[in-house]
């Protein structure tokens, strides 16, 4: 792919750098705004996918198929935006039992 078109490969850089960046927060506990910040490029990438794999969008100007890596990558990636959105209520759940025991 990288060979094949210019915006596929620089969105594919961009995103794998950006990724990358958003796991450094989550493994040392950053706080919410920060897992929000994966949420959010995570989804903006899954949205990028899905919009790559219609025919003549403008970032590839053809449509891409659809194979079991590019499925599996997309599904750890829905598992990601799920498991960040449960730490997300599990810490506010913490808290709140914290401040109200104390």
């Amino acid at each position: 792919m990288l060979n094949f078109n210019t915006n596929g490969a620089v969105l594919f850089f961009v995103g794998g750098t950006a990724k990358l960046f958003w796991a450094l927060p989550m493994v040392r506990r950053w706080g919410k705004a920060w897992y929000a910040v994966g949420i959010g490029g995570t989804a903006v990438m899954v949205l990028i996918w899905i919009i790559t794999r219609m025919p003549g969008n403008p970032i590839t100007g053809r449509g891409g198929g659809v194979n079991e890596m590019a499925m599996a990558v997309e599904v750890l990636q829905g598992a990601f935006i799920g498991l960040s959105i449960a730490i997300i209520a599990l810490e506010a759940r913490t808290k709140s039992v914290k401040t109200a025991g104390a």
